[in-house]
């Protein structure tokens, strides 16, 4: 009889850029407020990378956290992953940069790629390395969600300057013969809606020209609107599927932690599926909407915080570009 492979998530880290940009700040920027900016958002402030720092960077410091958290040597992890949507180039990938930063003085052929699931990333990150525990490929994996949005950012632009921020997190999961720490997770994906939150340029439908430079087509598009009335029932579905999946009711999770990108998205989330906000884990104001990173992030600042321990179940749920969604019941 073959051996059940359970996945023990062994630890978490995160890292946020020092400079802080706030709505103040912005005020100067573009016609708007921080009055404006709070009520329809919930963002205060938000983190900005330097112009030298790159993704990969985030990555790796977010990952020496979770290595030294975990008590893993870089040379124990099988795999890395990395979820992002701001990589450092095209390619070579971000996980093959954060690759090389983790072994700068060993030599590793572990392999490592990239995934582009937009702001559902981490959460599809999730699903991917939990089937290679399971499968027996890999026995130890290091996930990572880390993006640079700040970097694709019009900030001309005062309907979407206002919400993007810079922050990695990352996960370290191993295959173990007890514990199962991923109860479920639930993906979903339609690409009839990808003109409503994209950018434009840069890959081989628009490649990089002086007119597609000068028009901004490198920045990110957004009709807030539309992706609104989408992204409230699609994370209603995902956080509902994956706990039906999970064997888990609504009493049986400590913390409801959704995608990080607009406060009246994650309350109509909440209130359409029937949870009290006082369960939800918001950190929006101090972090903007980080994208693949936000889920990740807030999940170790909740540990870290106290908010919740060893044991509890968590349901983490994502929405972004694509359109992509998700959710995850974990257990810490």
């Amino acid at each position: 009889m073959s051996r059940k492979i359970g996945v023990k998530i062994l630890g978490t880290g995160s890292y946020f850029p020092k400079k802080i940009i706030t709505n103040i700040d912005l005020e100067k920027k573009v016609k708007t407020s921080d009055e404006w900016i709070t009520t329809r958002t919930g963002i205060k402030e938000r983190r900005i990378s330097k112009k030298n720092e790159l993704t990969s960077d985030l990555a790796f410091k977010a990952s020496l956290e979770a290595l030294k958290v975990t008590d893993i040597l870089p040379e124990q992890i099988d795999l890395i992953l990395v979820a992002t949507i701001t990589p450092d180039m095209f390619f070579p990938s971000t996980a093959c940069f954060l690759q090389k930063k983790l072994y700068s003085s060993i030599s590793s052929q572990k392999p490592a790629f990239d995934l582009s699931a937009a702001c559902s990333g981490f959460i599809y990150g999730i699903t991917i390395a939990r089937a290679f525990i399971k499968s027996g490929l890999y026995k130890t994996i290091l996930l990572v969600g880390a993006e640079e949005l700040s970097k694709i950012t019009d900030w001309t632009d005062r309907s979407t300057c206002v919400l993007f921020g810079d922050g990695a997190g990352a996960m370290i999961l191993s295959a173990s013969d007890t514990d199962d720490d991923i109860l479920a997770t639930y993906l979903g994906a339609d690409g009839s809606y990808s003109d409503l939150l994209f950018m434009p340029a840069g890959g081989t439908a628009n490649p990089a020209t002086i007119n597609t430079v000068e028009t901004k087509l490198h920045t990110i598009k957004m009709d807030g609107m539309h992706v609104f009335k989408v992204a409230v029932p699609k994370m209603t579905l995902a956080g509902k599927k994956a706990l039906e999946l999970s064997g888990k009711k609504l009493k049986d999770i400590k913390l409801f932690i959704p995608h990080q990108a607009n406060m009246r998205i994650i309350k109509a989330v909440a209130k359409k599926m029937n949870i009290s906000m006082d369960k939800v884990f918001v950190n929006i104001h101090k972090t903007g909407n980080i994208s693949s990173a936000t889920t990740i992030t807030a999940l170790d600042e909740a540990i870290k915080s106290g908010k919740i321990k060893s044991g509890d179940l968590v349901e983490l749920i994502a929405f972004g570009a694509g359109f992509t969604w998700g959710a995850a019941v974990i257990r810490i």
